[in-house]
C-alpha cells in the first residue's frame, strides 16, 4: 500500500503509508493537517491577529514613522491605516493552500522553490523570526524586571542585570508554551488578546488630562519644510508593510488549523486591520505625548509605565504586557522557524529541536544587547533606528517570495497541489526549482545594486513592494517557459 491524498469537502488530507514516513522530506509535525484537528473559527483566527498585532513592537512602530520617516500624526495614521489594509491581500491569498492542503509554510514552498531549494526562503524567514523572537523577548524580559523591581526594592538595585535575567525567564515561558504545541497557542492567544488592550485604554486614561489630543493631531511634520509628502508616505508604507510581511508568508502555518476558507478570511479582516491601527495609532500619540508626560520622548510603552509613580499600576501593568508579549512572540516568531529548521532535516529537526534552536539563535541575535544590560559593551544604537533600518532591510527579502508564492500557487498551479509529491523527492517537484530561485536572486541583486547606485535608491526604500512584483513577473515567465519546454519535451518523446 502506498501513501494517497483523499478529498474531504473543500479540504485535502493525506493518508500516510510506510512509504511517506520513512521519506527524507516527511516528518508528523510537517505533514498535513488531519482534517479533525482544523478547529480554528474565524474568532479564533481573528483572536491570532489581535493577539500578535497588540505588542509592543507595534506600539513602537508608531513612533517610528513619526521619528524616523518624518510624518506628521495624522500622516503616520493614514500610513497605518493604508499598510493593513495592503497587507490582507498576501495574507489572505498564501492562507488559501494552507487550509486547503493543511501544510505548513516550508512544505508550501517546495512548489515554487523545490525540494531542497525551499530551504533558501525558509532559512531567510527563519533568521528574520529569530532576529524578531530576540527582540521581542527583551522587551518582555524587561517588563518581568519592572515588575519584580515595582514589589522589590532590592530586585530594582539589580539594574541592567536584573533586565538580563528577565529575559532568560521570558525565554524559558516562550519556549514551555511553543512547545506544548497548536492548542498551547491558540488558548493563548484567545486569553490574551484583551489583555495588552487594557494596557492601552489605561494609557490613553493616564494622559487624557495631561495632554491635549487635538493638538497632538495638528503636530506638523519632522521632514525639511520644502520635501514633499509622497516619498516619505512610500518609505512609511514600505516600513509598515515589512513589519507583517513575515506573516504574509507564513501565515500556512496557521490558516492548516481553519475550519473553512471563509474562517480564515473574515477572521483575518477582522483581527489583523482595526487592531493594527489601533494600537500603532495609540504608540503615535502617546509617543508625541510622552515629552509632556514625563519630559523626554520614549516610543514604547513599557518605559512609558515604567515612568508612572505608582507602583501597584506598574507591577499589574507589566503582568498584562509580559502575558500579551509571550501570545505574540510564540505565535509570528517561534512558530514559523521552527517549522523552517525543520524542513532542512525532518528525520533529525522535530518540533521540539526546531523551537530550542530558534531560540537559541534569538539569544546570539541579541546578544549585544545582552552584554550592553551587563555592562560589558558600549553602543549607542536606539531601538528606532534598528526597527527602521531592520523593516527596509528584510522586507526586501521577503517580498519576492510573497510575489512567488502567490504567483505559484494561483496562476501556475491552478490552485492543486499534490500532496504525496510534496514529501516525496525526485518525483514531481525537482530538488531545484530553477524558475522561483532565479524569480528570488533578480530582485534581490537589483537591491544590492540600488544599495550602491542612488538612481535606484528608489528600489530598496519600497523594497517589499518591489521585490514582490518583480519576482512575480519572473517567476511568471519563467514558469511559464519550463511548462512550455516540459510540454514539448513530452511530445517529442512520445
Amino acid at each position: 500500500m502506498t501513501s494517497k491524498s483523499v478529498k474531504q469537502g473543500e479540504f485535502y488530507e493525506l493518508e500516510v503509508d510506510r512509504d511517506l514516513q520513512q521519506s527524507p522530506a516527511y516528518n508528523d509535525d510537517l505533514a498535513p493537517t488531519k482534517v479533525k484537528d482544523r478547529t480554528w473559527s474565524k474568532w479564533n483566527i481573528a483572536a491570532l491577529w489581535v493577539g500578535m498585532s497588540i505588542c509592543v513592537p507595534t506600539y513602537t512602530l508608531g513612533g517610528v514613522l513619526t521619528a524616523y520617516f518624518g510624518l506628521s500624526v495624522m500622516e503616520a495614521l493614514f500610513t497605518i491605516l493604508v499598510a493593513n489594509i495592503i497587507l490582507l491581500v498576501p495574507l489572505t491569498l498564501n492562507a488559501y493552500p494552507g487550509t486547503k492542503f493543511g501544510i505548513p509554510f516550508p512544505v508550501l514552498l517546495r512548489s515554487s522553490f523545490g525540494m531542497i531549494g525551499s530551504n533558501i526562503p525558509c532559512l531567510i524567514r527563519a533568521l528574520v523570526a529569530c532576529g524578531w523572537f530576540g527582540i521581542q523577548t527583551m522587551f518582555g524580559g524587561l517588563a518581568i524586571h519592572l515588575f519584580l523591581s515595582a514589589v522589590s526594592d532590592g530586585w530594582a538595585s539589580l539594574g541592567g542585570v536584573g533586565e538580563v535575567i528577565g529575559f532568560f525567564i521570558f525565554w524559558a515561558l516562550n519556549m514551555y508554551v511553543v512547545i506544548r504545541g497548536a492548542e498551547s497557542i491558540k488558548w493563548m492567544e484567545t486569553l490574551s488578546a484583551p489583555l495588552l488592550l487594557i494596557v492601552a485604554i489605561g494609557l490613553m486614561f493616564w494622559a487624557s488630562d495631561k495632554v491635549s489630543f487635538t493638538e497632538l493631531l495638528a503636530t506638523p511634520a519632522s521632514r525639511p519644510a520644502d520635501a514633499g509628502f509622497m516619498g516619505y508616505f512610500l518609505g512609511g508604507l514600505t516600513a509598515m508593510v515589512g513589519f507583517w510581511a513575515t506573516l504574509s508568508l507564513n501565515i500556512p502555518d496557521f490558516s492548516r488549523y481553519a475550519k473553512s476558507q471563509k474562517d480564515q478570511v473574515i477572521g483575518q479582516i477582522v483581527g489583523l486591520p482595526i487592531t493594527m491601527f489601533f494600537f500603532a495609532a495609540l504608540g503615535v500619540v502617546l509617543t508625541a505625548a510622552s515629552t509632556t508626560l514625563v519630559g523626554e520622548t520614549i516610543s514604547d510603552p513599557i518605559s512609558l509605565i515604567g515612568k508612572i509613580d505608582s507602583p501597584f499600576w506598574v507591577a499589574i501593568a507589566m503582568i498584562l504586557i509580559v502575558i500579551a508579549t509571550l501570545s505574540t512572540n510564540t505565535a509570528a516568531n517561534v512558530v514559523s522557524p521552527t517549522n523552517d529548521f525543520q524542513n532542512i532535516a525532518p528525520k533529525l529537526i522535530n518540533h521540539t529541536r526546531g523551537a530550542l534552536l530558534t531560540g537559541f539563535i534569538g539569544i546570539l541575535l541579541m546578544g549585544w544587547e545582552l552584554l550592553k544590560k551587563l555592562g560589558l559593551l558600549e553602543s549607542d544604537v536606539s531601538v528606532e533606528g534598528m526597527y527602521s533600518n531592520w523593516l527596509l532591510g528584510y522586507s526586501s527579502l521577503l517580498g519576492p517570495i510573497a510575489g512567488i508564492m502567490i504567483v505559484d500557487y494561483f496562476l501556475i498551479k491552478r490552485q492543486h497541489l499534490d500532496l504525496v509529491a510534496l514529501y516525496t523527492p525526485n518525483s514531481l517537484y525537482p530538488a531545484f526549482n530553477n524558475a522561483g530561485l532565479i524569480a528570488f536572486a533578480v530582485p534581490v541583486a537589483i537591491t544590492l545594486i540600488a544599495l550602491n547606485m542612488p538612481a535606484l535608491g528608489w528600489f530598496y526604500n519600497y523594497g517589499w513592494f518591489t521585490g514582490a512584483f518583480t519576482g512575480a513577473i519572473v517567476y511568471f515567465v519563467l514558469a511559464n517557459m519550463q511548462t512550455a519546454s516540459a510540454t514539448q519535451t513530452d511530445a517529442l518523446q512520445s
